[in-house]
């Protein structure tokens, strides 16, 4: 019987449809001076590419081989927009992953697209704490016992395991994903998300029950999540996650976050990999018998074009670049990578055209850099520069089909990206600032019940005597204007609440005035928004909810820019923030 068992490990999270190269920022200081590196890292081809090295090195070693997904690959550019998960299973088809953990953006839009996936893809999805024991019998898009959906058993409270031999033994990977879903996704009703701790603990039980002890945890937690996960639950050897893009690696030095890689918590080593595909984590990891890691020796890579762009204020010799080409050589997380040529042709000949059409579609033009941010800051004491643009175009284009709107309200978490000046195009809209084609919600609500929505939201995103659920549910609005003071008592923390009133005629100006909390007013949000999540549970008080057909929040932000055409109107600041810390 071996003393130890080694296996080489890759994995990626929360690629969000990235299939092509990212551009990365690096910040370098040396011999002197400080320099700024602009270059391209990863997608899919370059992945590949290293999969495959990585696959012939465990060979050679006589190593078991894992490769994993820890979530979250629908979403984030045009290639999801337009191919709707499609070039997603194709793609990952391709690089041959033993499994990949269901993520919360997996789950926006219910079981449809996930049995979609499920049918095209060939290898396993994990969601060990899902539950589709009461799946609907006439359900059009049923999940429950697909072949490749290792699921809840609900007869037996734990997670359905996937096992990989591992010499003499047998390696356990289970799913585990957020249970908080329904908070952050939109999950039919009949999925439930249980319990991830109590999940997990049952399972590994079961596990260890059975003589397995060497057991990996795909997660979509996040890295917090996993921290304490491991912490609560014994008998763990390896967690591998995904969910809030945490990049670990010595990376100080190129100006990056530094998150020791593989960070140990109750002898549970922790893995994350970064966002977009831009890095891939590769690591060796030997185990004892009892199935505790007892060497790990890894990294992640970025995976970089041959060439760079360098900046300095102090100019740029040749020298200088040679001497930066030298200092990224020897960085231990940065590779120079070749392109698997089968995986960028099926890109570039089956996927890309189409996208590249749509770039060339401008919409209009953006006179300067707009900043988006999810919560206000020194910086920006206002918050985002473009969510409130984005509420005035659907506050306007919900308008214009229902006069009676007053108010138009987006949490910061739906508009993804910054803007920079130039001109817009299609693809920036709908692949990057607003990927989610999010149906629209004209609702009508009490005085009372906004303000609740507005402060709960507030609260759930900066954790104010609540767990939240992040800072993307901070509230943009337009035709709304408040004052948030998070030291003020919870429930007395919106201390102005006031809504626009147009002139009735062209001589009158706007006006603001308190919003009454026994008046009713009609608003506009996302669905998403509409359906209570992330701490708008109070707009479910509505007395009325419509969908306004043929409206989405993309669409709307195009239509509004085709008559705008510019966003050169200042927005006046419509929210005061005053934090609790």
């Amino acid at each position: 019987m071996p003393h130890s068992y080694t296996l080489k490990l890759a994995h990626i999270n929360d690629t969000h449809s990235h299939f092509d190269s990212s551009r990365v920022h690096f910040s370098v200081d040396t011999q002197g001076k400080s320099y700024d590196i602009y270059s391209h890292s990863g997608g899919y081809a370059r992945i590949q590419y290293q999969l495959t090295q990585a696959r012939e090195e465990a060979l050679s070693a006589g190593q078991e081989f894992l490769f994993l997904h820890a979530g979250d690959s629908f979403q984030g550019t045009l290639y999801f927009n337009h191919f709707k998960g499609v070039a997603n299973a194709h793609l990952l088809n391709l690089l041959k992953p033993d499994a990949m953990v269901l993520g919360n953006h997996e789950v926006d839009d219910g079981s449809a697209p996930i049995l979609a996936f499920l049918n095209d893809i060939s290898f396993p999805l994990l969601a060990g704490n899902m539950d589709m024991s009461r799946e609907a019998s006439d359900k059009c898009s049923p999940i429950k016992g697909h072949r490749q959906l290792f699921d809840y058993d609900d007869a037996n409270n734990r997670a359905k395991v996937l096992l990989k031999p591992l010499k003499d033994k047998q390696v356990a990977i289970l799913g585990i994903t957020l249970d908080q879903m329904a908070e952050i996704a939109r999950p039919d009703p009949d999925m439930i998300f249980i319990n991830a701790i109590e999940t997990t603990r049952n399972t590994v039980a079961h596990l260890k029950a059975q003589g397995i002890d060497h057991i990996l945890i795909l997660s979509h937690l996040g890295f917090d999540q996993d921290k304490v996960l491991a912490e609560q639950v014994d008998g763990i050897s390896l967690i591998i996650g995904g969910h809030t893009h945490t990049l670990q690696g010595e990376f100080k030095n190129l100006g990056l976050s530094s998150v020791p890689y593989g960070v140990r918590v109750n002898n549970t080593a922790i893995l994350h990999a970064g966002k977009h595909a831009e890095t891939i984590g590769i690591a060796d990891v030997e185990f004892n018998q009892s199935g505790q890691v007892i060497s790990l020796d890894g990294h992640n890579h970025f995976m970089l074009d041959d060439q760079f762009i360098l900046e300095s204020k102090h100019g740029i010799t040749t020298s200088d670049y040679d001497a930066i080409r030298a200092y990224l050589r020897s960085h231990p997380g940065i590779r120079w990578d070749k392109e698997d040529t089968v995986v960028a042709q099926v890109i570039n000949s089956q996927y890309r055209p189409a996208i590249e059409a749509l770039e060339k579609q401008v919409l209009g033009f953006i006179p300067r850099n707009l900043v988006h941010t999810r919560l206000p800051s020194k910086s920006l004491p206002h918050g985002s520069e473009i969510a409130p643009l984005v509420c005035k175009s659907i506050y306007h284009e919900a308008k214009l089909m229902y006069p009676r709107v007053d108010f138009a309200l987006h949490n910061a978490g739906g508009v993804r990206q910054s803007l920079n000046k130039g001109e817009l195009t299609l693809a920036d809209v709908v692949g990057r600032l607003l990927p989610f084609d999010l149906s629209l919600v004209k609702y009508q609500i009490r005085g009372l019940h906004l303000y609740e929505a507005i402060e709960s939201a507030i609260n759930s995103a900066t954790n104010n005597s609540v767990t939240g659920t992040g800072a993307g549910s901070f509230p943009y609005t337009y035709g709304l204007k408040y004052c948030y003071d998070g030291r003020k008592p919870l429930g007395q923390r919106i201390l102005t609440l006031e809504v626009l009133r147009q002139p009735d005629t062209e001589d009158e100006a706007d006006r603001w005035e308190s919003v009454d909390r026994n008046r009713d007013y009609f608003g506009v949000s996302s669905a998403y928004t509409a359906s209570g999540k992330e701490g708008y549970y109070p707009l479910l008080q509505a007395s009325r909810q419509q969908a306004i057909e043929g409206l989405t929040l993309p669409s709307a932000f195009i239509r509004f820019m085709s008559h705008e055409q510019s966003l050169m109107q200042e927005i006046l600041p419509q929210v005061e923030y005053i934090s609790h810390v």
